[in-house]
């Protein structure tokens, strides 16, 4: 009698669900923005480096370099936190994978009870009783409007966007270890102008001095030029400090204790020439690459798929469930014949006639699915004007840095030349302390400049996103987190 029943129920159940399996389904809300053609601040020459040639690191050729982001790519604890973020993210979908398949749980019991004299007498039968009993439970609900695909569908997009996340994290920790290395290297220079300048007017204070023994000059001209030894020197430890300030930065960047790298980075590097440019590509090219517009895009579909799952919730929700087991009073007999015990049932849920409290959440599934279009709108317009950003800003580093250094050049050639004409008698002593002053701020003025250019570059790189490891990720090796293109694929699972 069961049976037929249970037959026509799940009969009913499958045409209202030909019939409506494609209630379900959402389709996301479509931005309106295009990007531009080009950027308006792309390098003319068309023979710029292309930033996704390779990782971009390696093209300074610094060994040091290399080594500094290749060991932050495996040991910085933030990378590891995100990853971490994308594990719990993919062990999640795969749960959410399992909900479309029957869910088969297994029991056993046994029990000894011991009813009172009173209890026995009302019951008619012995005060103390055995049972044993063995059993498998099967639960499954029929997906017929789609709830749990959609469910899946959200689970997977949001996996994406955190395996995304996790590759935004990596572009900003490789950023971060190259603009602080070349920002050390800029204040190594910045010591080194310094210290040769405190030489140098250490040199000419020792001239002014043996011109005082010899009757030449005054204490007056002595005073002015110990004054600017002692605010030059006072320079150094300054920079000092700050240099042990990046070395110990980086350190951690790399996973190490603040000290571990001060022998390792003590030795100064001349910082080389900036390129001519980086070839952006197209904005289009851009958007495609950029993790952060990935992540955004992928929490848009995941808010969609949601829509899904709400408007599920208009419908009934059928579970087939099902018991198969033996029961006996003696453990002996637990797999004897006619010890067999079985159900089949067919549940339906019947919250869906709660229509308002249904309706509410399906208009909130929609008003997030809005608000996460607009905010990938956002991410894309931050994308594309951090890119032009980081283009002009280094076009006119460039343009600064070529004539601070023409600049620097020419204020040592001065300097040297005012300490001879001094010597010769020609120029008096303000003329040297005034052209030794303008050699100090001209080099130290293009060390910062070459510095700065470079940090301008890195942020180029940076937006641009580009020139990044190809590996999936995984626990074990965290650099791996990119994938070449696009974003760490979540599903090979």
């Amino acid at each position: 009698m069961l049976k037929p029943i249970l037959y026509r129920a799940i009969a009913v159940a499958l045409l209202a669900g030909g019939a409506a399996g494609t209630v379900a389904a959402a389709e996301a809300p479509q931005s309106g923005l295009a990007p531009p053609p080009r950027f308006a601040w792309a390098p003319a020459d068309a023979n710029v480096a292309s930033n996704t040639e390779m990782e971009f690191w390696r093209s300074f050729g610094d060994a040091q370099l290399t080594a500094l982001v290749e060991r932050a790519l495996h040991e910085n604890h933030d990378l590891r936190i995100a990853l971490a973020h994308f594990e719990s993210a993919n062990a999640l979908l795969r749960s959410a994978r399992l909900d479309r398949f029957p869910t088969v749980t297994a029991q056993a019991n046994a029990s000894n009870a011991r009813l009172s004299a009173d209890q026995a007498a009302l019951a008619g039968g012995e005060r103390t009783s055995k049972s044993y009993d063995v059993g498998a439970q099967l639960s499954w609900e029929l997906d017929l409007f789609g709830r749990v695909r959609n469910s899946v569908r959200a689970q997977r997009a949001e996996t994406d966007a955190t395996a995304s996340d996790l590759q935004a994290m990596q572009v900003a920790i490789v950023a971060e270890v190259a603009r602080g290395y070349f920002q050390l290297r800029g204040l190594q220079e910045q010591l080194r102008v310094a210290q040769e300048n405190a030489a140098s007017q250490a040199e000419t204070l020792r001239i002014i001095d043996a011109g005082l023994d010899a009757g030449r000059g005054t204490d007056f001209d002595t005073a002015r030029a110990r004054a600017q030894l002692s605010s030059t020197s006072a320079r150094v430890p300054a920079l000092q400090a700050e240099i042990a300030a990046r070395m110990h930065h980086l350190a951690v960047l790399t996973g190490q204790l603040p000290e571990a790298l001060n022998a390792d980075l003590d030795q100064s590097t001349a910082l080389p020439a900036l390129p001519a440019g980086v070839d952006p590509g197209t904005p289009g090219e851009l958007l495609m690459r950029r993790p952060d517009v990935a992540a955004a895009q992928a929490r848009l579909a995941a808010a969609t798929a949601r829509i899904g799952v709400a408007k599920a919730d208009l419908f009934p929700r059928f579970t087939l469930g099902g018991l198969i087991g033996t029961q006996a009073v003696h453990s002996s007999d637990l797999f004897a014949h006619d010890s067999d015990t079985h159900l089949v049932a067919l549940g339906i849920d019947w919250s869906f006639l709660d229509f308002g409290r249904v309706r509410a959440r399906l208009s909130a599934a929609h008003a997030n699915a809005d608000g996460e279009l607009a905010a990938y709108e956002q991410v894309v317009l931050r994308a594309l004007e951090e890119t032009e950003n980081a283009l002009v800003r280094f076009d006119k580093a460039r343009s600064e840095d070529e004539q601070l250094a023409n600049a620097a050049v020419n204020s040592v050639q001065a300097a040297q030349l005012a300490r001879t004409r001094y010597e010769a008698g020609a120029v008096g002593l303000f003329e040297v302390l005034d052209a030794e002053r303008n050699n100090l701020q001209a080099q130290d003025a293009a060390a910062q400049s070459r510095a700065r250019g470079f940090s301008d570059l890195i942020s180029v790189y940076q937006a641009l996103a580009g020139g990044w490891p190809t590996q999936p990720p995984h626990s074990e090796h965290v650099a791996s987190a990119h994938a070449a293109g696009r974003a760490p694929n979540a599903l090979q699972d």
